[in-house]
């Protein structure tokens, strides 16, 4: 495993910028003046609170419309303000004590791209893949333009991308369609990047496939575990626990090479609140990201369980990558969970590594023990519409759940209907 070692305590809270600040979609496009992206700073204290100790970014960097057509790799995005106003952010996140990622799109550039609008004009175009009618584009967007990856001066400029935004304070790079960039590129960027920030920490987009591999081939830190986010929601829809055990097996094959980024959501797909047919299970949704091994990622507002369906349509994506106004009043019992289960994590930094073991596995119940070495929990899930007896490998101590479970030692347990406990 390559993680740097602070990416062991790292708990993300993950936004999207051009979103959150209202500047994308917009009737008309704000201008640097308006500083928006200094509204992310009002926010910070509520990650602090809510136990995250990193800052995940979406897009930051100049593009015409959602920061995934990048213009600039070099400069902040004018709509959501200046250089001087990401060295602000940085500032304020450092004083809280919060890492920064970055989101880095080294697949594919914008149609504004300076190098892509001189190829048009000189027909030369060696930084940019050739397809059967002119350039390459990415999965068929017109808009995005695939670069070439075999090329040394895309390699080059990459590297010098990177090595600019880390040593402004970024902490480590969320690599955007990892999935259709050759590994050998990665191999060529990261250990040139590597050589000048060796804390700096890579994580690669990575829908399907062999995990393992692509990490090693392309000397990624780690990938984005869809396998198991899908295994989460869709296992709780179906009430099919064997979906979930299977994925949870595989899941402790990756942590023998690296740790995977896990989520319950993103700003690509719906949130885990629409997702699920029952918001009742918004928590054994929670309770498993928390509990198992890997990097957790937080979605801002999914600790409110706020609503949002990601459709395949233009601008499908607006309802999950919402504006973000003032902070929600008064208490919340998905915010409190929340904030409970993050300190549970934080206070047993080796579930970052921990594997899982079913102990007892029915459609609709599953109690498993999650550990490292002598370091363990057992976690009983119950989904079912009457109580789970569950028995445990040993006497411990119920230090959370829901439907008011004992406090003392106990050996046997009855979980509630759609209900769950953790037993230390």
């Amino acid at each position: 495993m390559t993680d740097p070692d602070w990416v062991r305590h790292v708990i993300w809270w993950h936004i999207y910028p051009l979103g959150f600040v209202g500047a994308f979609p917009a009737q008309s496009a704000p201008t640097e003046d308006q500083h928006r992206l200094l509204r992310i700073i009002d926010w910070l204290d509520h990650a602090v609170e809510l136990g995250a100790s990193g800052l995940a970014l979406g897009p930051v960097f100049a593009s015409r419309t959602h920061g995934y057509d990048t213009t600039d790799h070099r400069r902040i995005d004018p709509r959501l303000g200046t250089d001087a106003d990401f060295d602000r952010l940085i500032e304020e996140c450092r004083r809280r004590g919060l890492r920064v990622l970055l989101d880095g799109v080294f697949n594919h550039v914008g149609t504004d791209f300076p190098r892509y609008r001189d190829a048009l004009h000189s027909g030369s175009g060696e930084w940019f893949r050739r397809g059967r009618n002119g350039f390459a584009t990415f999965e068929g967007h017109g808009e995005l333009i695939a670069l070439n990856h075999a090329n040394p001066d895309v390699v080059a400029y990459t590297v010098e991308v990177m090595d600019h935004w880390l040593s402004r304070g970024a902490d480590g790079w969320r690599l955007d369609a990892a999935y259709a960039v050759p590994s050998s590129f990665w191999a060529k960027v990261l250990p040139q990047v590597r050589g000048r920030h060796p804390q700096a920490w890579f994580v690669g987009e990575i829908i399907h496939g062999d995990y393992p591999t692509q990490v090693q081939a392309g000397g990624l830190d780690s990938v984005t575990q869809y396998e198991l986010w899908k295994a989460i929601w869709s296992s709780l829809n179906d009430g099919n626990f064997h979906e979930l055990d299977w994925a949870l097996q595989r899941h402790n094959t990756f942590l023998q090479t690296f740790v995977p980024l896990t989520f319950i959501g993103n700003h690509d797909v719906s949130r885990i609140a629409s997702q699920l047919t029952d918001i009742r299970h918004v928590e054994h949704a929670l309770v498993l990201l928390l509990t198992t091994g890997g990097t957790p990622s937080i979605y801002a507002g999914d600790e409110w369980a706020w609503r949002g369906v990601k459709e395949e349509r233009a601008g499908g994506d607006d309802a999950v990558r919402p504006e973000f106004g003032s902070r929600p009043d008064g208490p919340d019992d998905t915010l409190s969970l929340h904030q409970y289960l993050i300190g549970l994590r934080r206070r047993n930094a080796w579930l970052h590594t921990a594997t899982t073991e079913a102990l007892q596995l029915s459609n609709t119940g599953y109690v498993y023990r999650t550990g490292t070495g002598t370091d363990s929990l057992v976690v009983a899930l119950n989904i079912g519409d009457a109580p789970m007896n569950a028995d445990l490998p040993a006497a411990g101590r119920v230090i959370a759940g829901s439907g008011a479970p004992p406090v003392d030692r106990v050996q046997q347990l009855v979980v509630p209907p759609h209900g769950w406990v953790i037993v230390d």
